[in-house]
Parts: C-alpha cells; structure tokens; sequence
C-alpha cells in the first residue's frame, strides 16, 4: 500500500483518536520516508514559484508526521510495560522499526524487575545469587592497599585484574578513574 496524505491523515486522526495503534503497516516508517522525499522535492520545486500552499501542506504533512511517530513510540512503550508486568507480549500493528524497540525495550524492564526480585530474595541476592549490594569492575591502573568506608583493607589491585567490591567502594574507584563499572 502506498501512502498519500489522505492516508497520513487517516492514521494520524486514528493516533489521536484511540489508545491502541492503528494498523499502518509492517513496513509504515520505510513507506512514510519515501512518501516524505517525494513531497519535499515538490515543496523545494514549489519555492521557486512562489507556492504557499505547498509549503503550508509539506508543513503540515512534516507535523503530522512528528505527531504520527511521538504517539506510536508512546503506545509501543506502553506496550511494553503492561507486557512486561503481565508476561503476554503482542506485536500486534506494529512497524518492523517498533517490533525491535518494543523488543528491547521489554528485555530492558525484564532486567529492572531482577532488581526487586533481589530485593524480596534471601539476603540481597537475586536470582542468580549474585550480591545486589556489590559490583564487578575492572581496575584500570595499579591501586595499593587501602581502608574502605567499611574499615575492610582491599587491595592491592593490578591494572586489568576484575574484582567484586562493594558498590560503594567500586563507584568511588570509577569516579576516580581508577576502574570500570563491567
């Protein structure tokens, strides 16, 4: 299906209009590009004579456009995040260009919910028993012995050498330039 501007129009009327996405295509970003080359080369033609009604359609059609992408990007996030809590993904109407960001965007919030499956776990741990209170980091040049803030002695540290510290210790050693959170 090709776009026209009464299509644009059509999707952008069904965007504002519901909260779930209208069906525009798998394919809808790489037609919408196409479709908007061939109106800006009408509108930049048109500024040689002079023409505001192409201009003022180009602006229009360039608003809609930016309304189109801002309500479905909203939607596809929204998506995602109900998705996310109730464990039932839909890909449903959407653009490849969304399916990918829907996608990270669920695997990003799969990886914040660990957090607070750590937090309800046994001693801090989440799931993969790994300490949420302490992080891995790479040392970055050499760093003697010294006291943390717990009064614990740690080190000496190698340049290259990955350790485990606790979160504290190891966000003052990055800031620092010491390390590298991993």
């Amino acid at each position: 299906m090709a776009l026209s501007y009464d299509e644009i129009r059509r999707i952008h009327r069904l965007e504002k209009s519901t909260s779930r996405l209208a069906d525009a295509g798998q394919d809808f970003y790489s037609e919408l590009e196409d479709f908007l080359a061939a109106e800006k080369q009408d509108y930049l033609a048109s500024l040689k004579d002079f023409s505001s009604v192409k201009a003022r359609d180009f602006t229009n059609l360039k608003r809609m456009a930016e309304e189109i992408f801002a309500l479905r990007t909203k939607k596809v996030l929204s998506s995602a995040l109900t998705a996310s809590r109730t464990q039932e993904p839909s890909e449903d109407r959407m653009a490849v260009q969304e399916v990918k960001l829907y996608r990270d965007v669920i695997s990003m919030l799969e990886k914040h919910n660990r957090i607070l499956d750590g937090v309800f776990s046994e001693k801090g741990r989440g799931e993969s028993g790994k300490d949420l209170n302490t992080l891995s980091v790479e040392i970055l040049s050499e760093v003697p012995e010294f006291v943390g803030t717990d009064m614990k002695v740690y080190g000496p540290f190698r340049k290259g050498q990955s350790v485990s510290l606790p979160a504290k210790i190891a966000r003052l050693l990055s800031s620092q330039k010491l390390a590298e959170e991993k």
